[in-house]
Order: structure tokens, then sequence, then C-alpha cells
């Protein structure tokens, strides 16, 4: 088998800001099991395994749900448990992270068989998002979880305005309706010094789309939009 990528991998890590103390993991990553299927599987199974990414795809799954929980819980410390999970799906899906890889330009490393190069293998979302997937874990096993940590960060972000989600919502009903949302107050409780707010958006003609609870009106109103925001979206694969 090559031990070549098809582009320096030299500007991937200085894209990166790091440069790998094992190489064979980034090689590793950047191996998609097409290109080893046409050369032929090695003879034991347990190097066959390590020779694509796809087990590194199983480990950067987990790190990157870790790594994106840990920022949410610690950035956004007025959501509950829903809003940081509708957060957290929308950040770690197929969509954002395929874009978030495209922005590295993380297709043209790829090792591919020849079928999938045809097939425009570098551009599809799939395998470009299990690539960045791979690479994650990659970094993180190198000892780079400060780099994970930064690319996380940078992947929250691009994501959008994690934390404006009534103006998101606001601009996606008007241009949808033409008319904004409407946010009621369903209750307050709690004492004075700790207050809980429950908050239901609806859309100009009283449909109720969502509702969000925070320790000020104004968290509760954000909870209640990502929720909207969550029905009235198309599902990101």
């Amino acid at each position: 088998m090559s031990e070549k990528l098809p582009f320096p991998p030299a500007r991937l890590e200085a894209a990166l800001g790091y440069a790998f103390r094992d190489p064979d993991l980034l090689l590793r990553a950047l191996t998609h099991k097409s290109f080893v299927n046409e050369l032929g599987a090695p003879a034991a199974p347990a190097s066959s395994c390590r020779a694509h990414n796809e087990r590194l795809e199983f480990l950067g799954d987990a790190v990157l749900e870790l790594k994106v929980s840990e920022l949410l819980f610690r950035r956004q410390p007025e959501w509950d448990e829903g809003g940081l999970t509708r957060m957290r799906s929308r950040v770690v899906n197929t969509r954002s992270l395929a874009a978030f890889a495209d922005r590295l330009q993380l297709g043209r490393y790829l090792r591919l068989g020849r079928g999938e190069e045809k097939q425009g293998g570098r551009r599809r979302p799939g395998l470009l998002a299990d690539a960045f997937e791979a690479l994650a874990a990659a970094l993180y096993l190198d000892g780079a979880g400060v780099v994970v940590e930064g690319l996380v960060g940078e992947l929250v972000a691009s994501c959008g305005r994690a934390a404006d989600h009534k103006s998101e919502l606001q601009e996606r009903l008007q241009a949808d309706h033409g008319s904004p949302p409407v946010y009621r107050l369903v209750k307050r409780q709690g004492a004075d010094h700790r207050p809980l707010f429950e908050v239901e958006v609806c859309d100009g003609g009283g449909r109720v789309l969502g509702t969000g609870r925070g320790s000020s009106r104004k968290s509760a109103e954000q909870a209640a939009a990502a929720a909207a925001l969550v029905k009235i979206r198309p599902a990101a694969g």
C-alpha cells in the first residue's frame, strides 16, 4: 500500500497548527476503506482494521460529542438539558461536519479507491464528515486534545449564532410567513433570587412552535426559539 497521500500532509498540519508525532495516525485517518479494498485486504483482520479510518471514525464521533457537550455546558449555563441536546445535534451532524471538513479542504488529502474517486467521493458529505471524525480521533490519540478543542470551538461558531436563536427564528418566519414570532410568558415561579421563567413562542397565526425555560425571561425566550427551530428546520443527517 502506498504510504503517500494525494496532497502533502504538511499543508493540512499547517492549517491545523499541529504536526503529528505519529504520522501513521494521520495517514490512517485519511484512508477510506475503498482504497484498502481495491489493493486487497491485509492478511490479518486486525491489520485491516488499522489500515483504514473506520475505527477512528467510531472514536472521533465520541470525542466530538464529548467536546461539544463540554463546551456548550460551560458557555451556556442557563440552558437546560433539552437546549443543550438540541444545539449539540445541530453541531455534530453530517452536514455541519462535512462543511467544516470542506473548509479544511480535507477531501484533497483522502486516499480513495478508484471507484469512489470517480463517484466524487472527495466532495461527498458523508465521506467528508467521517473523515473529519477520524481526524479528530487521530489528534486525540496523538495527544493533541487542545487542538481538538480549538476545532470544536470553530465548529460551534461555524454553525451560526448559537446564542441568538431568536434572530434566526424571526428571519425564518418573516421569510416564510411575513410575520415575526410572538413570545408569551406562560408562568414565573421560584424565589425572587432564583426565578424560573417558562415562555412559549407562536407564529403569526397563534400556533405554538416551541416552549422554553430559563432563569430570566430572555434566556427562556432563547430556549423557546431553539425548540421552535428544531421543529420547523429540516433534520440534518
